[in-house]
């Protein structure tokens, strides 16, 4: 059984601390008196004057086995990151076979507008953020940091692993989603030669 708790946010809201979000997140799309439900790595946020009732029904029944909806995005990378060579002991061949061969899972949107944090990496790949952040980190720039991947849709100060760079647009605000990645969505990465 999955662990979690339930924490009045405001009049109208609901965080939920679960230990598999997605889930969660899934069961409560379109509930009723629910206006939005914003997944974290271990919360979700339920907005709505419905929220608390909508979250308890769900938790109280066994949550579905999530499975996305969504269709897989191709991301073409271009493995030349500054820091593909140094990430725990393997050569840059290595961690392009291990990045490349996963398929990630969009967790939950944060840090910045279209910025995605994706569930699927290698554990051989698992490495901790840098000591100092980078003042400024190229936007499209295909990241990683502890069991997470990312891409940074806009340039910003980061302090992920750089393995490679991508051309396609994360974010747009004029676009309907703005975000090219939505939670759930399917992510696989795949080396331009």
């Amino acid at each position: 059984m999955s662990e979690h708790a339930i924490r009045r946010y405001g009049e109208n809201a609901v965080l939920v601390e679960h230990d598999e979000p997605l889930r969660v997140w899934a069961a409560l799309q379109g509930a009723d008196g629910v206006q939005d439900v914003v997944p974290a790595a271990r919360t979700v946020l339920v907005v709505g004057p419905g929220a608390h009732q909508a979250v308890q029904r769900v938790l109280s029944a066994q949550l579905p086995p999530y499975s996305s909806p969504g269709v897989l995005v191709e991301v073409p990378v271009h493995y030349d990151g500054r820091d593909l060579s140094d990430i725990n002991g393997l050569d840059s061949d290595e961690v392009i076979a291990l990045h490349s061969a996963s398929t990630y899972t969009v967790a939950f949107i944060g840090f910045a507008p279209g910025f995605p944090y994706c569930r699927g990496l290698h554990p051989r790949l698992e490495t901790p953020r840098l000591v100092t952040p980078r003042p400024s980190v190229p936007a499209g720039s295909v990241a990683i940091a502890g069991s997470w991947c990312a891409i940074y849709p806009t340039a910003s100060p980061g302090g992920w692993r750089l393995l490679g760079r991508t051309d396609l647009v994360l974010f747009d605000a004029e676009s309907e989603p703005p975000a090219l990645l939505q939670p759930g969505s399917k992510v696989r990465f795949v080396p331009v030669r």
